[in-house]
C-alpha cells in the first residue's frame, strides 16, 4: 500500500474513533470512563494523517512512490463498516457459553428504605443473595433489568454483562428465574422483572458458579439500555 493509501486509512480510522466517541457507539467496545481516550486516539490519528500528507506533498519523503494494487483499498471497508453499522452488544450467546462471573464484594452498602420497589443491578442482587444470604432483600419488592438467556435445558436467566475495561473481557452475572415467568421467552429480550428474594440457588452449568433465583411477580419487555454493560445509570 502506498503512502496516500496509508494516510487515507489513518484518517478513516481516526474519524471512526471520533465518531464512536462523540456518539454512544463507543459503549459497544469500552467502558464509559474511557471516552476521553477514544477521542484523544481519534484526534491523534487524524493529525498524524494530515502531517503525513503534508510532508509527503512537500517532497520530504525519501522513498520512491510505486503503484500498488487497487485491491489494497479494500482494507478500508472494515473501517467504513464501523462508521456506518453499530455492532450489537454481547448478548445471550456469550452469556450461555460463559460461566457466571459473580465474585464476593467487599461489603454491602445499606439499601434505601421505603415501600416503593427497590431497583437493583443484577450483580448487586446476585451478590447479596449468595454472599449475604439475602438479609437486606427479604420482604422487599425488587425490580431488576437484564436480558434473557436460556441454558441447554431451556431454563431462563436474567443476565447483565460486566466490563473491567472493554468488551473483550466482558463476563456475565446471572439470576435464575422462577415464579410467574412468562411462558415464552426469547434470548436477548430485555426485561424489567419485579419480584422477591428467594433462598433457592443453583449452579451455572458452564463453570459451576453460584446462581441465585428470583421469584418473579411480573415481567415486562423494555428497550435495550443506552449502555448495556453499565448498570449504574440504567436500573
Amino acid at each position: 500500500m502506498n503512502r496516500l493509501a496509508q494516510t487515507a486509512l489513518l484518517f478513516l480510522l481516526g474519524a471512526t474513533l471520533l465518531h464512536a466517541g462523540t456518539t454512544d457507539l463507543y459503549l459497544r467496545y469500552v467502558k464509559e470512563g474511557l471516552r476521553p481516550l477514544v477521542l484523544l486516539a481519534g484526534a491523534v490519528l487524524i493529525v498524524t494523517a494530515a502531517a503525513t500528507l503534508w510532508y509527503d506533498r512537500r517532497g520530504t519523503a525519501t522513498h520512491d512512490h510505486h503503484s500498488e494494487p487497487r485491491v489494497s483499498w479494500l482494507l478500508a471497508l472494515p473501517v467504513l463498516a464501523l462508521i456506518l453499522v453499530a455492532p450489537p452488544a454481547l448478548g445471550s450467546y456469550s452469556a450461555a457459553h460463559t460461566g457466571t462471573a459473580l465474585t464476593k464484594p467487599f461489603g454491602f452498602p445499606a439499601l434505601p428504605t421505603g415501600d416503593a420497589p427497590l431497583r437493583l443491578a443484577v450483580a448487586d442482587y446476585a451478590g447479596r443473595a449468595i454472599y449475604d444470604d439475602g438479609r437486606a432483600l427479604r420482604d422487599r419488592e425488587l425490580r431488576i433489568t437484564g436480558f434473557v438467556t436460556l441454558d441447554r435445558e431451556g431454563a431462563p436467566y436474567l443476565v447483565r454483562m460486566g466490563l473491567n475495561c472493554c468488551a473483550a473481557d466482558a463476563q456475565p452475572v446471572k439470576i435464575a428465574l422462577t415464579g410467574n415467568v412468562p411462558p415464552v421467552l426469547r434470548p436477548d429480550t430485555w426485561l424489567e422483572i419485579t419480584g422477591t428474594y428467594t433462598p433457592r440457588r443453583t449452579k451455572d452449568p458452564v463453570n459451576d458458579g453460584p446462581i441465585p433465583y428470583l421469584e418473579v411477580t411480573t415481567a415486562r419487555p423494555v428497550p435495550t439500555p443506552r449502555d448495556p454493560y453499565d448498570e449504574t445509570r440504567n436500573t
